[in-house]
C-alpha cells in the first residue's frame, strides 16, 4: 500500500507501485490540470512539487509526473496544480496572466507549478533564480518573452520573503492555499506512522527491480517498470550524504544531481560547478535523477558518468556476498553491460580529493545549449607542476565509443610532459584511435571526432590560456 499527502488530502492506493503520478492524478483522482506531454520529461507540462524532509526540514522540489513512479510518492507530500488554486488567482498565476505569458495554455501548468517552486524554495529569489527554476519548461506559442516578464515580476513580489517562518509568510502573502500551514505537522505524523520516524528499509522486503529517480527506466522500460515490484531508492536516507574520509570524496548512491549541485563540499571542489551542472538536463530532472542512476545507465553519453571518469571515481558495489570497490574505468565492459551482478547495488562513489593546483574542466556539445542529450561531452582534470608539466591528467569522453569512454592512452603519453603544442598535437591524434564513434540522429562519425578535439582543445586553453590553443592551431 502506498501511502502520501496529495494535494491537501491523504491518500492510499494499491496501484502497481511501477506507475506513474502523471496517470495517477490524471486517472485515478481526475486532477487533470497536470498535463500529458511528452511522457519523457523533456516539456515540463506534467510538472508537480514533491515535498519531504532534507536533514528535518520541509524542502519541495519540483519534479516531472511522467517519469516519477509511485513508489517514489510513498511518505511525500505531492502537488499539483490544483492544490496552490484559491479563490483568487495566486501571485505565480497572477503574472502569468498580468505579462500574456500564456497562449494555447497547455504548458502553463508546469510554469506555474515550476514558479511555485520557485516561491517555496529557500534561496535568495533573484530573477535569474526565477529564471532557472522554469528551464525544464517548454513552450511552443509565447516565445518566452512575456514569460521572463513574469519571472521578473514574480521575483519582484518575493523580494522581502524572510529566510525564517518561509511557508507562513507564503500563506499569509496568499501565495499558497491555507492548507499548507498545517502540512508539516501532517507529514510528520504519516512519516511516524510509516517509518517510526525514520526513512529506513529495515524489515522491508526489497524488489525485483531498484529504481532511484526513474528519469532514464520510466522512458525505456516504461511496461517493466509499470509490471516490477520496486526496490524504490530516490529517497533511501541509508543511501544519500556526501562525506570527506580519508582523502576521498564519497558520495551515497541516491544523492541526486541537484543535491551533489548543492553540497558545500562539492561546491568547494569545483569553483565552477554551477556552469558545469547547467549543461545536465534541467531542474526538475536534476532534482530526480541519481548518480548512481546515471553510472548504471551506462549510456555513452552519460554526463555525470563522463564528470566522475575525470576524477578517477570508483564506485562501492554492496550484495549479499559484501562489498567491493571497482575503479569507474573499468565499470563499463561493452554497450549497456557493467561489471555488477544483478544482486549488487552501487552504495557510495568516491574518488580522491583533488590537489589545490588541479584544474577541472567539463564540456558538452549537443543540439541546444541546455535540457537535451550530449552529441559529444568530456571532462579533463589536470595537475601541473612548476615546469609547466603534467603530473597527473585523467580525460574522459562521451558519444564517441559504446559506452563512456576514459582516454587511458592519451592520459599516459601526456603524463610527465610539458604541456605544450607539440605534445598536444601529439595527444589528440591518440585520442583519435582510441574513439570509434557511430553515426546517428546527434551528428556523423567524422563531426563527433571533431567535437571531441574541439572540446578537449577547451580543456586546455581553460588550463593553460588561449595562447597555447593559438599554437595549436598555428601548428
Amino acid at each position: 500500500m502506498i501511502q502520501f499527502i496529495l494535494n491537501d488530502k491523504a491518500v492510499k492506493t494499491k496501484l502497481a507501485p511501477g506507475s506513474t503520478m502523471l496517470d495517477f492524478v490524471r486517472y485515478e483522482k481526475r486532477l487533470t490540470g497536470t498535463k500529458t506531454g511528452c511522457r519523457e520529461g523533456d516539456c515540463g507540462a506534467c510538472t508537480v512539487l514533491v515535498g519531504q524532509f532534507e536533514n528535518g526540514i520541509l524542502r519541495y522540489r519540483s519534479m516531472t509526473s511522467c517519469l516519477m513512479p509511485l513508489a517514489n510518492a510513498h511518505g511525500k507530500h505531492i502537488v499539483t496544480v490544483e492544490g496552490v488554486n484559491m479563490e483568487h488567482l495566486s501571485p505565480a498565476q497572477q503574472c502569468m496572466v498580468d505579462t500574456n505569458g500564456t497562449q494555447c495554455g497547455f504548458c502553463t501548468i508546469g510554469f506555474v507549478m515550476s514558479f511555485t517552486g520557485f516561491a517555496l524554495h529557500p534561496e535568495e529569489k533573484t530573477y535569474q533564480k526565477a529564471i532557472e527554476h522554469i528551464d525544464g519548461n517548454i513552450c511552443r506559442c509565447t516565445g518566452y518573452k512575456s514569460i521572463e516578464r513574469a519571472a521578473e515580476k514574480l521575483a519582484d513580489l518575493l523580494a522581502d520573503k524572510p529566510k525564517d517562518k518561509t511557508m507562513d509568510w507564503l500563506v499569509d502573502q496568499k501565495f499558497l492555499p491555507n492548507y499548507f500551514g498545517g502540512i508539516e505537522s501532517k507529514l510528520r505524523q504519516l512519516q511516524n506512522e510509516l517509518y517510526g520516524g525514520a526513512q529506513s528499509r529495515t524489515n522491508r522486503q526489497l524488489g525485483e527491480m531498484s529504481i532511484g529517480g526513474g528519469t532514464d527506466l520510466l522512458v525505456q522500460k516504461h511496461a517493466q517498470v509499470k509490471k516490477a515490484s520496486l526496490n524504490d531508492l530516490l529517497f533511501e536516507q541509508s543511501m544519500k550524504g556526501i562525506s570527506v574520509h580519508d582523502g576521498f570524496v564519497s558520495i551515497g548512491s541516491s544523492v541526486t544531481v541537484t543535491e551533489f549541485a548543492e553540497s558545500q563540499i562539492i561546491q568547494d571542489t569545483f569553483p565552477d560547478l554551477k556552469q558545469h551542472v547547467k549543461l545536465v538536463s534541467s531542474t526538475p530532472i536534476r532534482n530526480m535523477a541519481t548518480l548512481a542512476g546515471n553510472l548504471v545507465n551506462a549510456s555513452p553519453i552519460g554526463d555525470m558518468t563522463v564528470f566522475f571518469l575525470a576524477l578517477d571515481a570508483k564506485v562501492e558495489l554492496s550484495g549479499p556476498e559484501g562489498k567491493r570497490e571497482v575503479p569507474l574505468k573499468h565499470f563499463y565492459k561493452s554497450y549497456k553491460i557493467i561489471d555488477k551482478n544483478p544482486t549488487e547495488l552501487i552504495s557510495k562513489i568516491k574518488f580522491p580529493i583533488p590537489s589545490k593546483s588541479a584544474t577541472f574542466s567539463f564540456e558538452k556539445v549537443c543540439k541546444r545549449t541546455y535540457l537535451d542529450i550530449a552529441s559529444v561531452n568530456s571532462a579533463c582534470m589536470l595537475t601541473l607542476d612548476s615546469n609547466n608539466k603534467v603530473e597527473t591528467i585523467h580525460l574522459s569522453a562521451g558519444g564517441v565509443f559504446a559506452f563512456p569512454r576514459f582516454l587511458e592512452t592519451t592520459c599516459k603519453f601526456l603524463t610527465g610532459k610539458l604541456l605544450q603544442a607539440e605534445n598536444i598535437i601529439t595527444a589528440l591524434d591518440l585520442i583519435q584511435e582510441e574513439i570509434a564513434p557511430i553515426s546517428d540522429a546527434r551528428g556523423a562519425a567524422a563531426y563527433k571526432r571533431l567535437l571531441l578535439r574541439q572540446l578537449i582543445l577547451g580543456h586546455f586553453a581553460k588550463i593553460s590560456g588561449e595562447h597555447l590553443l593559438v599554437e595549436v592551431l598555428q601548428k
